[in-house]
């Protein structure tokens, strides 16, 4: 049955232009290498793998999640595969009648470091490469197809699905069927390696969390975790805002950096919000820091 809307508190659009697309999810597995714990609703970085997942694909016109309900904090529409814990092929069907767009995003709900970023690149290379072309899918970093970080032509996979389902008698037929029954019959093209690490174990979950908590990652995944939380969806220099805190930390006191950064964010959404108005705000407040640690420098002080 179709549920839809968002559960969370924080439902907010995407900053994509909708409609281009429609996601499938799948989120609906046994997790039997995780003791059978739904493995979607684990956190990475304070988020759940699903919410992060959605996140990737927030671009899409209608997002369908194939599995049970749960809290998310972007808008979906529900459905289950007959039955229940039937595998990849009966899920898809499910929800390939719910979605309208012309190309559909076919994703996993336990990928922790996809982003907006590599769905965009899946669908350009679909785009490049010419109506003959039924899907663009990213390979693992041994070269192995991952068809559940795909994008695909929706009439592609309606064609394959039904020929799966006439060909095993039915659409209750389609349960246990693996994926590469439908994908070996399609046309791919393939951009490349993607971010196709996914958490079937403990210890994958192990390292995902302690991949996010690296230097080069950290400060990025903690503001996406707090944007996500606050249903923020701007997109701003976090340059900016760290320069203006070190000079207000160093120029004024250091208490003065975290108030200061709050007062810039505060001031960009009076105005309106949006990158614009944090620049501006951000740049106001810089000129200020400056000509504060001009005077503790005591410029313009006569000389001795």
């Amino acid at each position: 049955m179709e549920e839809s809307g968002g559960t969370g508190p924080g439902a907010h659009p995407g900053a994509e232009a909708p409609g281009a697309y429609d996601a499938v999810v799948l989120a609906g597995g046994a997790s039997q290498r995780l003791g059978g714990v739904d493995k979607t609703a684990l956190r990475v970085g304070g988020r759940t793998l699903l919410d992060r997942v959605l996140r990737a694909c927030r671009g899409a016109g209608r997002t369908v999640v194939v599995g049970p309900r749960r809290p998310t904090v972007h808008p979906v529409t529900w459905t289950r595969e007959a039955p229940p814990g039937g595998g990849p092929v009966a899920a898809l069907a499910a929800a390939l009648p719910l979605t309208s767009a012309d190309t559909v995003v076919l994703l996993s709900g336990d990928l922790p470091f996809l982003d907006a970023a590599a769905v965009r690149t899946l669908l350009g290379a679909l785009a490049a490469a010419g109506d003959d072309v039924d899907g663009a899918m990213f390979v693992d970093g041994t070269g192995r197809d991952q068809p559940l970080v795909a994008a695909y032509r929706g009439e592609s996979l309606r064609r394959g699905t039904a020929l799966l389902a006439v060909e095993y008698g039915g659409p209750g037929g389609l349960a246990g069927l693996p994926l590469r029954l439908l994908t070996a019959e399609l046309r791919l093209v393939r951009p490349g390696a993607g971010e196709t690490f996914d958490c079937d174990t403990w210890e994958d979950l192990a390292t995902a969390r302690d991949r996010i908590r690296e230097h080069g990652h950290v400060l990025d995944e903690w503001l996406a975790a707090v944007k996500e939380e606050l249903g923020l969806d701007t997109e701003v220099d976090t340059r900016v805002l760290l320069d203006l805190a070190r000079d207000a930390a160093h120029g004024v006191a250091r208490p003065a950096a975290p108030l200061t950064t709050f007062l810039v964010g505060y001031a960009a959404g009076r105005a309106g919000g949006g990158p614009e108005a944090v620049a501006e705000a951000a740049r106001k407040v810089t000129a200020l820091t400056e000509r504060w640690a001009e005077e503790t420098a005591g410029e313009g002080r006569p000389q001795p």
